[in-house]
Order: C-alpha cells, then sequence, then structure tokens
C-alpha cells in the first residue's frame, strides 16, 4: 500500500486523481490532503476519502469543518501545505496544486526525503534550478503528470537518455487557435474557457489559450528531462492525440498516443514501471480518428510562446517574474479587468522591465515572485 498526500485535491487534476485512486485502493491510500475554498466538493469527498489531515486556504474554513468533522484535523494556508509536505509517514506528494503556491511544498517535501508527482507547472517553470538542486541532494525523483511530460517519460523507456536527440512538445493551439490575431480584442471568458479537446481549470485553459501554458511546458520539459532549449520543440498538433515525443541520435522518433484523459499520465505516475488497467471508456483507436495534423508553431500569432524560450535561456529570476506575471494577467482578464489581448502585452513588458538576478535560495525566488506581481499589477492599474 502506497500512502499519498494530495495538494489541490479539489481542482481539476486534483478530482481525478482522487477516481484514479479510488479505482486502486488495494495499491494507494491517501492520508491527507489539501483543498482550497471549495468546500462544497470538499464535504463530498471526505465521504470516500478517510484522511486524518486536511488544509484550506483560509482559517474560518478550518474552523468550521473541525467542529463538523472531529476526527480530522484541519489546518490551513501556506504553512498548512508546508507541515503536510513534511511529514514522514507517507511515500508520495502529488502536488496538484495551481500556481506558484506549488513550490514552497514541493521543496518541502522533498527536503523531507519525498519523491513527487508533480502537475504543478508553476514549480518548475520559476524554481526549476532549486528543485533540481533539491532532487539531485536528497536522491529524489520527480514524476510528471502533466499528459505532454508523461509522454516524454513514456518514450524515454527502455532508451539511453543520452541517445535523444530532441523533445517534441505538442499543442493543440487552444480555445482561439483558427481565430486570427486581430480579431482576439474581444473574446469573452466564456469563449476562452471553451477548449476544444481538454477538461481544464480555469487558469491553465486561459494559458492554453495564449499558449503561455505550452511556453511552461518547454521550461519544465528543460528541467525535467535536462535538454538544452535548442534540443526542445512545439508542435501543433489540434487532435490531441500524440501527446509528445522524442526523437533520437538515429532520427527515429517514439510517439506517445491516447485518449485526451489526465487519468492516463496521473495513473502511470502512481504506477511506475508498472501499468495498471484504465477504464474501457479509454480505449483507442487510430481508425476512429483517420488524420493527424502537424504544424509549426507561428511565434507572431504566439507571442508568450516564444517569450517562454527567450526567458528560459536567461534563467535566474526571469521566468519566476514571467510566471507572477501571468498569474496576475491571468486573473485580470477572468475578472472582466482586461481584454485579451493584454495578457501578452502585461507579460512581455513585465519580464522586459525587471532586472535580472540570480537565484540561490528559496527567498531569492519569493522576491522574485513578488516582483513580477508587482509589475504586473502596475501596469494593468496603468492602462
Amino acid at each position: 500500500m502506497k500512502k499519498l498526500i494530495l495538494l489541490g485535491a479539489t481542482g481539476s487534476v486534483g478530482t481525478q486523481i482522487v477516481d484514479v485512486v479510488m479505482h486502486h485502493t488495494d495499491l494507494y491510500e491517501i492520508i491527507a490532503l489539501s483543498a482550497g475554498k471549495n468546500m462544497k466538493l470538499l464535504r463530498k469527498l471526505l465521504l470516500s476519502v478517510h484522511v486524518d489531515t486536511v488544509c484550506v486556504q483560509n482559517e474560518s474554513d478550518a474552523l468550521i469543518l473541525q467542529k463538523e468533522y472531529p476526527d480530522i484535523r484541519f489546518i490551513f494556508g501556506e504553512d498548512g501545505l508546508t507541515e503536510l509536505a513534511r511529514r514522514r509517514d507517507y511515500d508520495l506528494l502529488l502536488n496538484a496544486l495551481v500556481g506558484f503556491v506549488g513550490f514552497k511544498p514541493t521543496l518541502a517535501a522533498i527536503n523531507s526525503g519525498h519523491d513527487i508527482a508533480l502537475a504543478n507547472k508553476e514549480t518548475l517553470v520559476a524554481g526549476g534550478e532549486l528543485i533540481q538542486k533539491a532532487l539531485i541532494k536528497n536522491n529524489r525523483h520527480l514524476y510528471p503528470i502533466d499528459s505532454e511530460h508523461s509522454a516524454i517519460f513514456q518514450c524515454l523507456q527502455g532508451s539511453r537518455r543520452q541517445d535523444a536527440l530532441k523533445l517534441i512538445i505538442t499543442a493543440s493551439g487552444g480555445s482561439f487557435r483558427d481565430l486570427p490575431k486581430d480579431e482576439l480584442k474581444n473574446v469573452t471568458v466564456e469563449q476562452a474557457l471553451a477548449h476544444p479537446n481538454w477538461k481544464m481549470g480555469s487558469k491553465i485553459t486561459i494559458d492554453s489559450a495564449t499558449m503561455m501554458n505550452k511556453g511552461f511546458e518547454v521550461i519544465e520539459a528543460h528541467w525535467l528531462f535536462e535538454m538544452d532549449y535548442d534540443q526542445i520543440d512545439v508542435l501543433m498538433h489540434r487532435e490531441s492525440v500524440v501527446h509528445s515525443m522524442v526523437e533520437y541520435c538515429d532520427h527515429s522518433v517514439i510517439a506517445q498516443l491516447g485518449s485526451p484523459d489526465m487519468r492516463l499520465p496521473i495513473q502511470y505516475a502512481l504506477s511506475w514501471p508498472s501499468r495498471l488497467p484504465l477504464d474501457d471508456e479509454l480505449l483507442f483507436s487510430l481508425a476512429k480518428i483517420h488524420t493527424l495534423h502537424f504544424d509549426e508553431p507561428d511565434y507572431e500569432r504566439f507571442p508568450l510562446l516564444k517569450l517562454a524560450y527567450d526567458t528560459g535561456r536567461k534563467g535566474g529570476n526571469l521566468p519566476a517574474v514571467m510566471n507572477s506575471a501571468n498569474e496576475i494577467a491571468n486573473a485580470a482578464f477572468r475578472n472582466g479587468e482586461i481584454p485579451f489581448t493584454d495578457i501578452e502585452k502585461v507579460i512581455a513588458d513585465t519580464v522586459e522591465h525587471a532586472e535580472y538576478q540570480q537565484l540561490h535560495t528559496a527567498e531569492d525566488l519569493s522576491q522574485a515572485d513578488a516582483l513580477g506581481r508587482r509589475l504586473a499589477i502596475s501596469r494593468i492599474r496603468g492602462r
């Protein structure tokens, strides 16, 4: 029985993690979790998931829940997340949080001797250098949950890592992949949230529409697989059937294909190096798909993808600044404060005006995150 701690249990990925675990209760047990603000969904989860500790975002919710569930200990906030991560009595931390808030508990878990199954992009985007050093120091492992990185991870199995020539990350293009750039200014939040292939949380769906998400995945791949940015390509693939590919030194290409369902990479991160059965509804047939399309990305159409490459190459505090600026701009669009096309403007302007600094500590990273937020907020207010 593998004991798990799940961060972000009420989010899109978190609920699917619970679904996978509940289908294999003979192998996995969630002993503690975090749940943000969605108390209605948390109460529903607690009917089937039996945990000893729950972390929520707000102290007021923790106090209310403590009275309702006296047999469960309720904690709250970022300190609560870190407390869960530092526990000694579990085998794997599953991080399905959204945003920079996922970094500290990931680092704490690694330093406490735990392996990580990671769905929180911002951890590696902002702090990949620090995470990599911690993994090496503590001899720990990080298993990717994102479908693209899980695909690369699967394509690398059975081959020597040094024989990999190039990583090829596929991109659906998001909600507005067929919309000309000059028609983007007046798109609505509802339109942006209507992803053609995947069911995801609101923040990541907007990131997909701007292709910031794909830029983040490039930076993640750099840290996960220790590949230079010149060896990481993005390929447009509207069907979301080929999740990613690896080209080897003999120019053979191995691809991982499957239905666009996050339960597949979630389960592989849990079961590696074994594979477990999944529902029959995920049966996959190329004959029914008929055709697959691939195209080069248009960096003028998706400037945030190019910005991610440029920022990743520069390194230091700039990826963290870019990440925090994106969190601010993405939320501002969803809240109706800026038009869709201003997301990329706010992020690019923030990165341009941020002074480069090296990262040595987690405190350096927190300062970089705060800098990006301040600059992005000032640009939104000054529009």
